[in-house]
Order: C-alpha cells, then structure tokens, then sequence
C-alpha cells in the first residue's frame, strides 16, 4: 500500500478532527505515527493541518465568495487546504492547485479545480475583501470572543492578541531528567537549543521525533513547569494530581521526586487516562497510579482515599484555554459564551473538593 502524501494526512486529520471531536494535537500524532514521511513531509503536514484550523473563518470567507451553491463539508475540507496553499502558505500555484485536487473523489475534481483555479486569478480581489472584513473574519476568532477581548482589553490590544494566537508558536521540551541529563541530551541532539535562565527547557526548530519517542523529552512550555515548582515534591512525599491528564506536569513531580515516593493521577476521561498512561511509562514516571475520578460527581474512591493524607496537592483544574490559544489552535472553536460563567463555578467546585479534611 501507498504511503499517504502530507497533503492526505492532514485532509484526513482535519476530517477526523470534525467527526471525533478529540485535541487536534492527539489527531495529527496519532496519524503522523502511522506514517513513514521524511522530516519536510511531517513539517509540511502539521503546517497544513494547523493552518486551516488556525483560519478556517477566513478561508470559509474566500470559499462563500468563490462559489454560492451549497458545498459539503467533505469537498470544504479540501477548498480549505487549497485555498490555504494559495493564500497564505505561498505554495507554487500548480501545485497547490493540482495536488488539491488529486485528494477529492473524482465526481468532485473539477468543481474543486473550478473554484481553485478562480481562486487564484482573483487573489488580489479576495486578499483585499478579506482585509475589508470584521476582526473576527481576518483572524479567525468566534465573533463573542473577539467583541468580549475588546470590551475588556480595548480594539488595539484586543487586534493585537488576535493576531498574535495566530502564528505559529515556538517547540519548547522539557528534558526528562528521568531518563537523561541535560549534558548528554545537548551533545546527543545537536539541534536543540537551552532557553536561557531554564537549562531544563530546550527549544527546537521542529518536533523533536527521536527525542520524543525514546522518551528524553516531553513538549512543554517553561511556564507549565512553575506550578510544579511552586508545589515543591520531595522524595518519598505521596502526591495528588488532581487533573492530571495529558501528564506533562506528573511527569515533571515524578522526576523532582527522582521517582521516590507515591503520585495519584487522577482524570474524569477515559480517553486522556490512556494518553497519561501512554506518556508516563514514555518518561518513565514508575511511582504514578492512575486512576479515573472525576470531582464534581463521585464521592471520594477507595483507591486515593486509602492513600491519603497527601502531603501535596495539585490542582490544575479545567479552564476555557484562552491563554494557550496560539499552541492549541483548535481550542477557540468548541468556546461558547456561557463556558466564562460555567468554568469559574467548576472550577471552584474542583477546589473545594480538595479542602475538605
């Protein structure tokens, strides 16, 4: 069987994004795992994946002015990626517009090679309607955020912040001092650079496959890691991660315990327990137990009962994410509203749990 080109792996990805609802982040891995692509072509995929999701208003803008009749959300997808070829990757006009086509079903190509190869002619015309349209058309934000960012921040900080969730954000990993020093890990991958001032982060021009996959690093922005060392794990100490899932913070309270001691990993889905379960056995954190709770319905399970009293407790309770826009680009598209009144109060019901005696 034919390995899928970078341009089927992210079709495929942003389709399986649409009909899973799962992290774009879990999707475009998982699909990446199973391909055998050279680096350029595993860059080339994640750029494309993550680029419609970071403008998909914008590109349904230009496909609305290309073509009025109903699309399916199918043929969308593949207008999308051409249309963010063309547009705003830069890609030669040929080839964004015949490998496009090649990944719709042959019913569909000459529609889809229609309204490509309009939309290439008039890209000066549509490049400058779109710059006419509304903050949230140009940026790709829900429309409540955006009028929500301006009330509280004004129109320039609010424009500003847009644009700035919009590119692309540098590849931080944390060294996994469980497995490898930072010396070693430096000499062993040579195109890693240390952050300045936080010799435990390194940064990378691209996602570090080796490092990742023998377990030398974890991605991790810095700025994760403070809760960590605020909470100040000791060797032997038994710990509480509340929400624990994905695992990036368990791994880093296993690695300052030198893997002495107890951690309950705690999440409510099934789903994130596996990719915890998956990432910590990654880090070689052997001192987690993982278990599903979820502390705004259960009472209290034997097993993190039994280990009680806990001599620290991390709560990193679930928020609405607008603070990590720019890594978790899909994150803006499930907000509602109503998600800025709800999470405050489960935020505080999570918290009150974990002050009980």
């Amino acid at each position: 069987m034919a390995q899928p080109s970078a341009r089927q792996i992210a079709l495929r990805a942003l389709r399986a994004w649409r009909e899973e609802k799962r992290f774009a982040d879990s999707i475009i891995s998982q699909r990446l795992g199973e391909a055998d692509l050279m680096r350029p072509d595993r860059a080339f995929a994640l750029e494309l994946f993550y680029g419609v999701l970071r403008n998909v208003t914008l590109l349904d803008f230009w496909i609305d002015r290309l073509r009025t009749s109903r699309i399916d959300i199918a043929m969308r997808d593949i207008l999308r990626l051409g249309l963010y070829q063309l547009f705003l990757l830069g890609t030669a006009r040929h080839a964004a517009v015949f490998e496009t086509v090649a990944l719709a079903p042959k019913k569909q190509r000459a529609v889809i090679n229609g309204v490509l190869r309009a939309a290439a002619r008039r890209r000066e015309e549509l490049c400058n309607q779109a710059d006419a349209q509304p903050l949230f058309v140009r940026t790709s934000h829900p429309q409540f955020l955006v009028a929500r960012w301006r009330q509280h921040l004004g129109d320039k900080n609010a424009e500003e912040l847009c644009n700035w969730n919009n590119l692309p954000p540098p590849v931080y990993g944390r060294i996994n001092q469980l497995k490898i020093n930072p010396k070693n890990f430096r000499e062993l991958y040579l195109d890693s650079r240390v952050l300045p001032g936080n010799p435990d982060f390194m940064e990378f021009r691209e996602l570090p496959a080796k490092a990742l996959d023998s377990g030398h690093c974890y991605i991790q922005d810095p700025s994760t890691a403070i809760a960590c060392q605020l909470l100040a794990p000791k060797p032997g100490q038994r710990i509480l991660d509340a929400c624990a899932a994905p695992g990036g913070k368990t791994g880093y309270i296993a690695e300052l315990m030198q893997n002495q001691g107890m951690i309950v990993a705690c999440d409510r889905d099934s789903e994130r327990l596996k990719t915890l379960k998956i990432n910590i056995t990654q880090l070689d954190a052997r001192i987690v137990h993982v278990v599903r709770h979820d502390w705004t319905r259960n009472r209290l399970q034997k097993e993190i009962a039994s280990v009680a009293p806990f001599d620290r407790i991390l709560v990193d309770v679930p928020c609405t994410n607008t603070g990590v826009m720019r890594r978790r680009v899909d994150l803006r598209w499930p907000l509602r509203p109503e998600d800025f009144t709800r999470m405050p109060n489960k935020q505080l019901i999570i918290t009150l749990q974990h002050m009980q005696p």
